[in-house]
């Protein structure tokens, strides 16, 4: 009660959303590696198909938005063409989602692939580079200013994820876990087993072909598989993931808050965004000849197992948690916070994953942590920033009850600056 008096505004209600958004997002977050950890066979690999974990998800949210959305669209007596579909010209409008749904379907989907090549706690570390490419999409996408000792720390913690990606040695590569690995929820069908055993049949033949090797195009894509494995398949995939989730995550946030659209509700926002990561997963298990068979003759559900179940739901609120900091905080209060899930998996790993970190990686990991916290602690003072994050405290504190007796203090915050601007652009 006595830092409630001395400082206010840390016992308000939008910290608390805060707190609460940021401790949900930790706890899905390492619970999410955790299960995709678990989820994987003997051979480290997934006995279901990693789109259907995906389109689960994205079913679930979107399902969940839908729900909240009518209930805010009767309570503020509104009409049901807000959530986009009533012309060809709000329906186009609408489509601006399918970017930031595309991005989030690629990045949910490549982390299936980098768990299979490394240590979770190898992984969690490099996935900081996302750090760097977040900054320079602020700069570049939302015009953020970064200061001097923000770029320094950026190129520290550049240097320090290199000098942990080459020093590791083997400690970076996945293994198995044993004796963590659940049996699989319902038993195959006859036309399953027939299906899965033509299946092996066919790419056991497809491989003993030595015919194949000898075309041109082969050889070229065989010689750019192996320098890809020199370099390190995951760790061109997670640099790779980093890139699209920084995008996805940036622009999410630009269309989140753009406009009118800073008043609107999140559901019917979201509503959109789901719709089309259902479209996209969806059309990733049709489109594929092996998935859509095994689709078809299996069922969705083929290969899952008690953990990959739990992997969906956590997926999925994990997705809604994004969602809600983008909304109401920012992308660099997202992957900042993600720190604690850096430290927590990594102390999990030691116990849970048979990692042996190095003496290099003691030295190095706090590197990392400490390149974050400097950037951190030198960010600039942004008017319009601020500016923004004053619009979003009266929103959050009607994020459940919309809009009552703030309409004045709302519109003298949404009101446009007239006032000419001479602050000297920053970098």
């Amino acid at each position: 009660m006595v830092c409630c008096h001395s400082c206010p505004r840390l016992c308000s209600r939008s910290s608390a959303y805060t707190l609460a958004l940021g401790l949900g997002f930790v706890t899905l977050g390492t619970s999410r590696i955790l299960l995709l950890k678990f989820s994987a066979n003997a051979e480290n690999k997934y006995d279901f198909l990693p789109a259907s974990v995906n389109l689960l998800a994205e079913a679930l949210k979107l399902l969940f938005c839908l729900v909240m959305s009518v209930r805010v669209i009767v309570r503020e007596g509104r009409s049901c063409r807000d959530l986009g579909c009533s012309s060809t010209s709000s329906l186009l409008t609408s489509l601006k989602w399918a970017v930031p749904a595309f991005l989030y379907f690629l990045d949910n989907l490549i982390i299936f692939y980098v768990m299979t090549y490394l240590q979770p706690a190898m992984a969690v570390l490099f996935s900081n580079f996302v750090i760097l490419t977040t900054a320079v999409l602020f700069r570049i996408v939302l015009k953020r200013r970064l200061s001097w000792v923000q770029w320094a720390a950026l190129i520290i913690l550049f240097l320090s994820i290199v000098s942990l990606t080459t020093g590791s040695g083997g400690s970076q590569n996945s293994i198995a876990v044993p004796g963590l690995h659940s049996n699989p929820l319902s038993t195959p069908s006859n036309s399953c087993l027939l299906y899965t055993q033509l299946l092996e049949q066919m790419r056991n033949s497809s491989a003993s072909e030595s015919w194949v090797s000898s075309l041109p195009g082969q050889a070229w894509r065989n010689r750019v598989v192996e320098k890809l494995r020199s370099l390190g398949v995951g760790h061109i995939l997670l640099l790779l993931q980093c890139f699209i989730s920084a995008m996805a995550n940036i622009y999410n946030e630009k269309i989140l808050k753009e406009g009118d659209q800073l008043t609107e509700s999140i559901f019917i926002q979201n509503s959109k965004l789901y719709a089309f990561g259902v479209v996209f997963n969806g059309l990733t298990l049709g489109f594929g000849s092996e998935a859509r068979g095994l689709t078809v003759h299996c069922g969705l559900l083929h290969g899952h197992s008690i953990y990959s179940l739990g992997l969906v739901l956590v997926t999925a609120a994990l997705g809604l948690s994004v969602a809600f900091i983008l909304k109401f905080r920012d992308n660099m209060f997202h992957v900042l916070t993600g720190q604690i899930t850096t430290v927590l998996v990594t102390a999990l790993s030691l116990f849970l994953f048979d990692f042996h970190p190095s003496l290099d990686f003691f030295l190095q990991a706090p590197m990392v942590l400490l390149a974050i916290f400097i950037y951190n602690a030198s960010r600039p003072k942004d008017l319009e920033y601020s500016l923004q994050q004053e619009k979003l405290r009266v929103i959050n504190g009607e994020v459940f009850e919309r809009s009552r007796g703030d309409g004045e203090e709302l519109e003298l915050l949404t009101k446009p600056n007239t006032d000419s601007e001479s602050e000297e652009e920053s970098l």
